[in-house]
């Protein structure tokens, strides 16, 4: 087996000039791939961090079918007390949620004493939800006075931008909202705007927060209830494991009338950005198919010359003997080792491309958020798997040139001019 992969590789030197250029090709095909992966991955991460870091959280759990009606925010689905206990109870019982917190989510009226305009309100527990979205306050401006961490108190209430803008609302302004119960009742309560928040998230950029108790105050509830629980894991990667494990506990607790009572998603289920992701996906396969199409094409390519080049000599081999098996392998050898030899290359100079990608940084600004750095990087297992699919795709294109050659007439082959 040495002494054929030997002869392999002296045939490939025999064409030297052909040789490499097939390897450039091959390479630059390993490279572009393993460059698009680490930037495309660095990229979804960052956004989904933005995404689920700021504002949406990992995975959310409701009562059963309030996603469904999640656009006009109904009050009548809420979880009282006791059913968020079983909520906390569960999750407790999970070494890999790091944290949770309750919410409260409202439609009310905005007013300037002047003129009123609607908004939709996230009311929360400022410090679990810093715990489950630490990165909340990032997309907030607030009064410079106001001492580092605190996020919200009652009384307060952070606005977005466009709302501020629009009713020329600034921080430490007193505004009125008003808001329906669920039982139809009208209450209303006088708060602070304590920061502006940044448009992004949010349906028209009327997205704005305040602090749980006020909203249980506004709403008139005579007892604690929580419309969602936002929930963070200590391993982002776990997501969909965790998920598998909690959807099925969480669809065994049943109501009275034996039906689940709550329902849980992950953010790909809540947010408009996961098409974005699932369109980088695509994007990286389509890469890679790219990536199959030039090594399938170059290797076929050189092998159907070599062989078309090798007449005579293919005959004389096997005129002396060698079995038509031995020839069809020394092929193979040959497009195992030209794949081979570009795929490491490949690598080595992919993974350089990497490392200076992450000296010379490359920004991009989402939101309000500039300058966020992307951190390229590729684990092991990507780079194996395009080694892997180079030296499959080299030796399945190498087969029907080697398959040719092994099945030749010496006569015939001899006489070839």
């Amino acid at each position: 087996m040495t002494r054929i992969f030997k002869i392999a590789l002296r045939n490939l030197l025999r064409y030297k000039r052909r040789t490499m250029l097939t390897s450039l090709l091959i390479t630059f095909g390993v490279v572009l791939v393993i460059l698009f992966s680490a930037l495309a991955g660095s990229f979804k991460a960052m956004m989904i961090g933005q995404i689920t870091d700021s504002n949406l959280s990992q995975m959310q759990i409701h009562r059963k079918g309030y996603v469904s009606s999640i656009d006009t925010m109904p009050l009548n689905m809420t979880l009282d007390s006791r059913q968020y206990k079983k909520v906390e109870q569960l999750l407790s019982g999970h070494r890999e949620i790091k944290a949770w917190a309750p919410r409260i989510k409202l439609n009310a009226m905005l007013s300037n004493y002047t003129e009123t305009t609607n908004i939709r309100l996230s009311a929360i527990d400022p410090e679990k939800e810093v715990q489950v979205c630490p990165d909340v306050g990032s997309r907030m401006a607030f009064d410079k006075a106001r001492k580092p961490g605190v996020l919200l108190n009652p009384g307060e209430v952070i606005i977005p931008e466009k709302l501020a803008r629009g009713m020329k609302l600034k921080i430490g302004s007193p505004v009125v909202l008003v808001a329906n119960n669920k039982d139809g009742s009208v209450n209303g309560l006088n708060f602070r705007v304590a920061g502006i928040i940044e448009s992004i998230v949010g349906p028209q950029g009327k997205e704005g927060y305040m602090h749980i108790r006020d909203a249980r105050e506004l709403l008139r509830m005579d007892r604690p209830e929580v419309i969602e629980v936002g929930v963070r894991l200590h391993d982002f990667d776990k997501l969909k494991k965790v998920y598998r494990k909690v959807a099925p506990e969480l669809a065994g607790i049943v109501n009275k009338k034996g039906k689940p009572m709550f329902e849980v998603h992950t953010w790909e289920k809540l947010s408009p950005f996961s098409n974005i992701a699932k369109m980088i996906d695509f994007m990286t396969v389509t890469m890679k198919i790219i990536m199959v199409a030039i090594v399938l094409i170059s290797i076929l390519n050189v092998m159907m010359m070599s062989v078309y080049e090798r007449v005579r000599e293919i005959g004389t081999m096997s005129a002396i003997g060698t079995s038509p098996g031995r020839v069809m392998s020394l092929f193979l050898a040959e497009g195992l080792l030209l794949g081979l030899g570009s795929a490491i290359v490949g690598n080595i100079v992919g993974l350089s491309g990497v490392y200076l990608l992450n000296i010379y940084k490359i920004s991009f600004a989402f939101g309000q958020q500039d300058n966020l750095l992307l951190s390229p990087s590729v684990n092991v297992t990507e780079m194996l798997w395009v080694s892997g699919i180079v030296l499959f795709i080299s030796v399945f294109a190498s087969l029907q040139p080697a398959w040719k050659a092994s099945r030749m007439e010496p006569v015939d082959a001899l006489g070839h001019v």
